[in-house]
């Protein structure tokens, strides 16, 4: 699995966002370019959160068993559920949406191991940084795709 946090996969990543359209369609879900990198912004406050953030009952009773699948190497099923605080319903502007994302994942990136994910996530609990930099990779490269990129 490929890690946001190496260099490499980071200059990749990037590329690949730059290279997402405004008329990019999805190839399945229901979210839009623009509502997409809106949601995958909120993904990336998680790990980059100055702040800790509060526990979710169902990620401790569960969150252990699904943790796992987030950075491992198998690909996610299209459509699969999200936080309802990742849903994006609204029209949001695709340039703004972009320019954004990127700032975020720039930020990841120069923060490094050593200050990332500096508390619990919310659902899934401690991820190491290698575990944050597969699953924000992960994540991202999964939308990427969603949108043909």
């Amino acid at each position: 699995m490929q890690n946001l946090l190496d260099e490499l996969t980071y200059r990749q990543t990037v590329e690949r966002l730059n290279k997402l359209q405004p008329d990019a369609k999805a190839q399945w879900g229901k979210m839009n370019n623009a509502q997409m990198l809106a949601h995958c912004k909120e993904a990336f406050k998680v790990p980059l959160s100055e702040q800790k953030m509060p526990r979710i009952l169902l990620g401790a009773l569960i969150g252990w068993m699904i943790k796992p699948k987030l950075y491992n190497d198998a690909p996610w099923k299209k459509n699969l559920p999200t936080s309802p605080d990742f849903i994006i319903k609204d029209q949001r502007n695709f340039e703004e949406e972009k320019s954004e994302l990127l700032s975020l994942v720039n930020k990841f990136y120069a923060r490094g191991p050593e200050k990332i994910g500096l508390f619990p996530h919310p659902m899934f609990g401690s991820f190491t940084s290698e575990q944050w930099g597969k699953s924000m990779f992960k994540h991202l490269d999964h939308h990427l795709k969603q949108f043909g990129v």
